[in-house]
């Protein structure tokens, strides 16, 4: 079926559940230790309709990221506030604040500064390009070797599969299908505008970025890794973007190729019920008239409806 005019919608997996942004609000939904499906919905309209630097390119992206960051850790907060069972101890937003610094700090170290220190023990200076060569590949390796090693956790494994839901649910969406467990259940976990192939196009934008700006002081190499980020954030946004955009053409499908291909350690096939929890934050996050839409497309995921109240 063709995609339904300004039907884009985004979304990450949190602890035991998804989190879904539409163009006028975003919700989260989780299954909770009792098994029943909860979700709470917040209005927010699209960045671009709330501050004109939003419409600039390379800079909505760094706008973007920004508010991604903010909402995710809201979802989060709240994801892992519900997942515990009444005989345990929720962590407090302090404490999941102190975490995610924690998980920021471990990140630039691996990822920006241990590829650096790896291409100049390689014995190469940073006047040469086989230097920027060696950290990016160093980088992504690092990158992929993560992700494999944190994806072997069961509950890791866990976020990967409502990550597929996500993916999944947002694909039928996307496609005006009807949002019941056999059709959502025919698309492919990966999604071309996921936030795992935003990283990879972050590393590869930075091989190129870093190596423009050439030789440099020590001191100011370490620093530039870690400053440039927003415009390497920025630059890779438009490239994200436009693959998207371009997903069904040549050009677009060689952008999100790698992505894609990353995605397959980063998603994988959801239980059934974690179909139902995807399209329930869904559900939340559109608008009265989205939801109506998506009603006469034919029958809804039973649960699903169930828990959004309608």
């Amino acid at each position: 079926m063709s995609r339904p005019p300004g039907a884009t919608v985004g979304g990450q997996a949190v602890i035991e559940g998804v989190m879904m942004r539409a163009p006028h609000g975003w919700a989260v939904a989780v299954r909770n230790p009792q098994g029943v499906i909860e979700g709470q919905a917040h209005e927010l309209p699209r960045l671009s309709e709330r501050s004109n630097l939003a419409k600039i390119p390379f800079v909505r992206g760094v706008l973007v990221l920004a508010e991604s960051l903010t909402l995710g850790f809201r979802a989060l907060s709240w994801s892992a506030q519900r997942s515990v069972g009444e005989e345990e101890e929720p962590l407090s937003k302090s404490q999941i604040a102190v975490s995610m610094s924690i998980a920021l700090v471990f990140f630039l170290a691996l990822f920006m500064v241990l590829p650096l220190l790896a291409a100049r023990f390689a014995g190469f200076n940073s006047e040469s390009v086989w230097f920027y060569i060696i950290e990016a590949v160093v980088r992504i390796a690092l990158f992929v070797l993560y992700i494999w090693a944190i994806g072997r956790s069961k509950e890791i494994a866990r976020v990967f599969q409502y990550h597929g839901a996500e993916h999944m649910t947002i694909h039928a969406y996307e496609h005006g299908d009807a949002l019941t467990r056999d059709s959502i259940s025919k698309y492919r976990p990966e999604h071309p505008r996921c936030g795992t192939s935003f990283l990879l196009i972050v590393m590869l934008t930075a091989l190129i970025v870093f190596t423009l700006i050439g030789s440099l002081a020590w001191y100011l190499l370490v620093a530039s890794r870690i400053v440039l980020i927003p415009v390497i954030a920025g630059l890779s946004y438009e490239v994200l973007k436009i693959g998207g955009a371009n997903v069904d053409g040549l050009f677009g499908r060689m952008l999100t190729a790698p992505g894609l291909w990353l995605q397959r350690l980063t998603t994988s096939q959801p239980e059934p019920d974690m179909i139902d929890v995807a399209v329930t934050s869904l559900l939340f996050a559109l608008s009265e008239e989205e939801v109506a839409a998506v009603k006469s497309r034919g029958a809804l995921s039973p649960e699903a409806l169930s828990a959004f109240g309608g």
